[in-house]
């Protein structure tokens, strides 16, 4: 027990330190873990710890991944994008297998040996990636989108690619048959050819079927006992089931419950499964990248480091050649071509998932899977450079919005609009629909050429330069909209008019409710949250649908709004952008005050109006 708890703390301690640290470095949480299992290497070592045992445990949280994998895509979205899944997806995976399996034979491999090779080596780090685009804001953008449309695409050829690599099995490699390897419990170890595909498609079809016709009334069983532990349990047992019926039959477990989650995906226990599920399988794949990191074979590495070197930037330039070869033939901008290319250019962390099961069944000798798995870790480690080299040089290089000078305008008039997007634009023909004159300055060449188009005038430009606002007019201007995109672009555009014109009326657009507190501090008045009044109206909604009168549910939507607007402006009194919120005591003292003073009242006048609503229909 105390050898179970040591190890226990000591993997935890490690992911728990580690991680946040890789992420505050944007190297991201698998490239932490990996870290973390490298560092305490020398430790388990000592102790006399097995990782490899602790690694087949952990790969259960690969079956998990693949499960809410699986929930995740719907039939309809899939088809929707099958031109970009098929087309970019299944010719990056193909085009990369095929000319790693050409080097790999070239330099004396067997073909069996060579394709497995490149069927690890073709996939790509969906966590790093993913990760990256996210917090870079890149992910909407063309190379974003077809990134993504790449990562999806290999997460279900994951799936075939574990059928087929039993398949490719050596003998000579693993010292025993193949089909030996797995000593146990088999349902098809006594059956000829024949017997075993009937009995494996009869196990594929009990999935489906139980999936679609079992499973709900299951859940609806066990939702009845208002337990969450008993849905946990339920999920565990689901998916602990069909990994098990999937090794009784010789195929991965992992195929089963991928087939499981896309039968699950349109389910209404789909998000329930995917809270319960999504715990267990992080700190499980968290475990099992330790135990990959732990695992690293040093020794080997500093002994070969200049070839594994050559081969890993071979591999990342090998990548980059075919992902700019298919961003050509899909049209993509030359920036976002370079983006798609640079980001996929690694190795994926399911490439250790493969690596282990080659090993597992005599496909690939263990000590040729130890330079690949280094050639695996180290593409990874390399990404977040590829990034800021997208960054630093080929994205300023392509931009031309930055190589474009600020237009002059020749104009002046009373109003004048920063960004003319989704929000601003909206005010702006508000505003010319009743006959005022506005100046429009917006920082997106492509979307001003589109205006320019349909013949709508605006200015191309940084509004958030004294020199541009100067020429606009903003000395004489009567009222300024803010209306940009970017947070903090916002807070700097007002703090500066607030401060330099103070008969100046400031109309500020808010991300969220934070932001409000923010443009508050810098001096603004007149403050919209974004999102405000579109989740007022889908409230004022959901009262009619369930039956209240139009005006009774208009009469509740501004009892709300007016109450939340004067919460605000009290808590607004007491904020301070300097102080963290959860640690300003005025505030969240004034926070408190405000709920124990007004929800008596609130709730009285809220029973009222629906009490009247009730005695009049």
């Amino acid at each position: 027990m105390t050898d179970f708890l040591l190890l226990a703390f000591i993997f935890l301690t490690a992911g728990v330190l580690a991680v946040p640290i890789a992420s505050k470095l944007g190297l991201g949480s698998v490239l932490g873990y990996l870290i973390a299992g490298i560092l305490i290497s020398p430790m388990l070592n000592l102790l006399g710890v097995d990782v490899i045992a602790v690694q087949h445990f952990a790969e259960f949280g690969v079956v998990m991944m693949l499960f809410l994998v699986g929930l995740e895509l719907e039939p309809k979205l899939l088809w929707e994008m099958k031109t970009r899944l098929i087309g970019l997806g299944g010719g990056q995976v193909s085009l990369t297998v095929g000319l790693i399996m050409m080097v790999a034979m070239f330099l004396g491999q067997t073909w069996q040996v060579s394709l497995a090779i490149g069927l690890v080596l073709a996939l790509s780090s969906t966590a790093i990636v993913l990760q990256t685009l996210n917090e870079k804001g890149l992910i909407k953008s063309d190379g974003g989108q077809a990134s993504f449309s790449v990562l999806l695409f290999q997460d279900i050829a994951v799936i075939p690619m574990l059928a087929l690599l039993p398949l490719l099995a050596v003998a000579e490699i693993s010292g025993v048959p193949a089909a030996d390897h797995d000593a146990g419990y088999s349902l098809v170890a006594r059956l000829n050819s024949w017997q075993t595909a009937l009995v494996t498609l009869g196990a594929i079809a009990f999935v489906i079927l139980s999936g679609s016709y079992l499973t709900r009334p299951i859940f609806r069983f066990i939702a009845a006992a208002k337990l969450r532990e008993l849905f946990t349990a339920a999920a565990l047992m689901m998916i602990v089931g069909i990994a098990l019926l999937m090794s009784l039959v010789g195929l991965s477990p992992a195929l089963g419950t991928f087939l499981a989650g896309v039968v699950l995906a349109n389910s209404e226990y789909r998000h329930e499964l995917e809270s319960d599920i999504e715990p267990f399988k992080g700190l499980l794949l968290g475990l099992f990248f330790m135990t990959v990191g732990a695992g690293i074979n040093f020794g080997l590495m500093f002994e070969n480091f200049l070839p594994i070197l050559g081969l890993t930037i071979g591999l990342i330039l090998l990548k980059i050649c075919v992902l700019l070869i298919l961003g050509y033939f899909f049209k993509l901008p030359w920036s976002n071509r370079w983006l798609f290319a640079l980001g996929l250019a690694q190795a994926g962390e399911f490439g250790f998932v493969l690596l282990a099961l080659t090993v597992a069944n005599g496909i690939i000798p263990e000590v040729l899977a130890d330079r690949l798995l280094l050639i695996v870790a180290l593409s990874m480690l390399i990404t977040p450079a590829l990034f800021i080299l997208y960054d630093r040089v080929i994205a300023p290089h392509f931009d031309k919005t930055k190589k474009r000078e600020a237009d002059d305008i020749s104009e002046s008039n009373q109003i004048i609009i920063a960004g003319r997007g989704r929000v601003g634009g909206i005010a702006d023909r508000m505003l010319l629909t009743a006959g005022f004159s506005t100046t429009v300055i917006d920082y997106s060449s492509e979307h001003l050429g589109m205006l320019q188009a349909f013949g709508a005038r605006a200015y191309f430009g940084d509004a958030t330069r004294p020199d541009l606002l100067q020429s606009a007019g903003i000395h004489e201007a009567k009222i300024l909209i803010v209306a940009i995109d970017d947070k903090e672009q916002i807070t700097k555009l007002v703090e500066y008019a607030v401060q330099n014109y103070p008969n100046l009326h400031v109309i500020a657009r808010a991300v969220d409710r934070d932001h409000v507190y923010d443009l508050w501090f810098a001096g603004c008045r007149d403050i919209i949250r974004e999102t405000y009044d579109s989740s007022l109206r889908i409230g004022r909604s959901a009262f009619e649908a369930l039956g209240v009168s139009k005006d009774a549910a208009n009469e509740l939507t501004t009892l709300f709004s007016d109450t939340d607007r004067k919460g605000m402006i009290e808590i607004a009194e007491v904020y301070d952008v300097n102080i963290p919120s959860h640690e300003n005591e005025p505030l969240l003292e004034k926070s408190r005050t405000l709920v124990e003073e007004w929800e008596p009242e609130l709730r009285r006048k809220i029973d009222l109006i629906l009490a009247n609503d009730t005695a009049k229909h």
